[in-house]
């Protein structure tokens, strides 16, 4: 949390008073669509993708959450509504659960918690959001595929083809062909 803003020590003691820490099999739903969440969490190992799922039953991956992560349904938790989305783990992980509420009083106390969530926020949400609406309109799949290749080096590997082919809006076929002929 440094890397965003210096947290003080009685800022780290309230946030130990509101953390959960879990280990997370394989293949668990952290977040699930329709519920109405407490929390969101802290990745300090592991792996996640949030995704949607359509009428016809086609799954949507809109973004992969890896070490100092934050997955969590946030629009869920700010408007007090159920889920849009489902959050899985793509790998054994271990995270530290956040007490929503908890949090947001903590937030409204410390200063330094307000300017590390200032941050977080506009690199993590406004400016990664903006980048990628931006490529899934100009775009074609190879390049999005290779700038996902480009952003995403340390966990590409990590993560099964079909996700990949699924988060580039494409069919594992259509990425199969763009890997070949790279």
């Amino acid at each position: 949390m440094d890397s965003y803003f210096p947290i003080s020590d009685e800022t780290w003691q309230g946030m130990k008073n509101i953390c959960q820490f879990s280990e997370i099999e394989k293949d668990a739903i952290l977040y699930r669509v329709g519920e109405l969440p407490q929390s969101f969490s802290f990745v300090y190992s592991g792996l996640f993708r949030l995704f949607v799922v359509d009428d016809k039953g086609h799954e949507y991956n809109k973004i992969f959450f890896d070490e100092r992560t934050f997955p969590g349904s946030m629009t869920a938790l700010l408007t007090s509504s159920p889920s849009q989305y489902t959050i899985e783990s793509l790998e054994p992980s271990v995270i530290i659960t956040i007490n929503f509420k908890g949090f947001r009083k903590l937030l409204l106390e410390q200063d330094d918690l307000k300017l590390f969530h200032i941050n977080y926020l506009e690199k993590n949400w406004l400016l990664a959001k903006d980048a990628r609406e931006v490529e899934i309109v100009q775009e074609d799949a190879s390049q999005r595929y290779e700038r996902f290749l480009l952003e995403h080096s340390a966990i590409s590997s990590r993560i099964p083809q079909y996700h990949i082919a699924s988060h580039l809006g494409i069919t594992p076929t259509q990425l199969s062909r763009i890997r070949k002929k790279k």
